[in-house]
C-alpha cells in the first residue's frame, strides 16, 4: 500500500483539533435572538461544515440574502467536526452541522445532540435520502462509482459487483483512498447489507489487491496516468474533473454497479440543527432552504456535480438520473463509523 493511515490518532486529534474559521464572517457566533417581529428568522447561526467550502459558500450566501441571518462557518472534516461536537456537547457553539457523508451525522445523533428537524423541512426531503429517525436530513447525494482505464480493461472484463474486487484476479488492479470519510461511508454501507463476516472478508481482499490512495481525486488521478486500472471512488470527481480541462480524467471511464449492489451506494450528505442552538430557528430555516428549492438549485445548476435530492429538482443534466443508478436502500442512521474504523484497521487498511 503507498500510504498508511492511523485512523484511531487521527481521530484522537481530530476531538481536540482547533477549527479555523471560513469565508462566511470571523469570530464566534453570539446566536442572536431566534426570530425578528415578523416572525422571520434573524440574528446570527454558526455551521460546522463538512461539506465542500465552495458548496457551503453558495448556500450560506443564498439564504443571508434571503433572510438577513449572519452565518459563520468553522470547515473540518466529518470526522473532525462529528468529534468536535461531541466533545463539545451542550456547550458547542454549532447551531448546524453539515457533512459530506451520513456516518458522522449518525454519530452525533447517537449522542443525541441532535434536535428534531421540522417537518416543514423533511417533507422536502424523500424518505430515501434521510435517516429514518429523522434527527437530520438529507441535503444532497453522492453515487458510487468505479473508474477504470478504458484501454486497459475491457467492458466484458469489468466487476459484476463491487465484491468482486476482492477476488484474487484483481489483485493489483485497483485503488481507493481508504483513509478518507468517503471510502469509509462506502464500506459503512457494505457493513449494513452483507453483515460483518462478508465486510471483513471483503476489506481483506482489498488489503490484498489495493493501492491506497490520499483522495478520491488522486486516485482517479492515479488510472488516468497508467498506474492502476481502476480506483473505487464518488461520481463527481470525475464530472467536475471533465467540467473543467479533463486532463486527469481523459482516460477514465466511470462504471455504475447498478443492481442494488453494494457497489452502487448512494452517500447521503446530511445536515442537523444541534440541540445546544441558541438560535434554534434560525437553524432551522437554514436546513429548510438548503433543501428548498433555491438551495436545490444550487446543486442542479452549479460545479458540485452532486446530486440534488430534495423538492422534487433535477440533478445536473450531466450525472446519470438517480433512479438509474438502482441503489441499494439502506438507511443512514443505521452506518456505523466505529465499526468501520474498527474493521479496517484490523484489516491493515487503516
Amino acid at each position: 500500500m503507498k500510504i498508511r493511515t492511523n485512523a484511531l490518532a487521527g481521530i484522537a486529534l481530530a476531538a481536540t483539533a482547533s477549527l479555523g474559521l471560513a469565508a462566511c464572517g470571523s469570530g464566534a457566533s453570539t446566536s442572536g435572538s431566534s426570530t425578528a417581529a415578523d416572525g422571520k428568522p434573524s440574528g446570527e447561526i454558526t455551521v460546522y461544515n463538512a461539506q465542500h467550502d465552495t458548496l457551503t459558500k453558495e448556500w450560506v450566501d443564498g439564504f443571508t440574502a434571503e433572510t438577513g441571518v449572519k452565518v459563520t462557518v468553522r470547515q473540518g472534516s466529518d470526522t473532525e467536526m462529528s468529534n468536535q461536537i461531541i466533545q463539545e456537547g451542550a456547550a458547542s457553539p454549532a447551531d448546524v452541522f453539515i457533512t459530506e457523508n451520513s456516518p458522522a451525522m449518525a454519530q452525533v445523533e447517537n449522542a443525541g445532540l441532535f434536535a428534531d428537524v421540522d417537518q416543514a423541512t423533511i417533507s422536502q426531503v424523500p424518505a430515501d435520502f434521510r435517516p429514518s429517525t429523522n434527527k437530520w436530513t438529507g441535503i444532497a447525494a453522492r453515487s458510487t462509482v468505479l473508474v477504470y482505464d478504458k484501454n486497459k480493461i475491457s467492458d466484458d472484463k469489468l466487476p459484476k459487483s463491487m465484491l468482486d474486487l476482492a477476488k484474487p484476479e484483481w489483485k493489483g488492479k485497483w485503488a481507493a483512498s481508504p483513509s478518507g470519510a468517503d471510502f469509509q461511508a462506502i464500506v459503512s454501507a457494505l457493513l449494513e447489507l452483507k453483515g460483518e463476516a462478508a465486510t471483513q472478508d471483503w476489506l481483506k481482499g482489498m488489503k490484498d489487491n489495493s493501492t491506497a490512495y490520499k483522495g478520491n481525486s488522486t486516485a482517479m488521478k492515479a488510472v488516468n496516468a497508467g498506474e492502476v486500472d481502476a480506483a473505487l471512488i464518488y461520481h463527481y470527481y470525475y464530472y467536475g474533473d471533465q467540467a473543467k480541462t479533463g486532463e486527469n480524467s481523459k482516460n477514465v471511464t466511470p462504471y455504475y454497479f447498478k443492481n442494488q449492489d453494494p457497489g452502487a451506494f448512494v452517500s447521503v450528505s446530511g445536515g442537523g440543527v444541534l440541540k445546544s442552538s441558541k438560535n434554534a430557528a434560525a437553524a432551522q430555516a437554514f436546513l429548510k432552504f438548503i433543501t428548498g428549492k433555491k438551495g436545490q438549485e444550487v446543486l442542479q445548476k452549479g460545479t458540485s456535480f452532486e446530486y440534488a435530492i430534495g423538492s422534487a429538482v433535477p440533478s445536473n443534466d450531466k450525472l446519470v438520473p438517480l433512479p438509474d443508478l438502482q441503489a441499494p436502500k439502506v438507511d443512514p442512521a443505521k452506518l456505523n463509523s466505529a465499526k468501520v474504523t474498527e474493521l479496517m484497521t484490523k484489516a491493515g487498511l487503516l
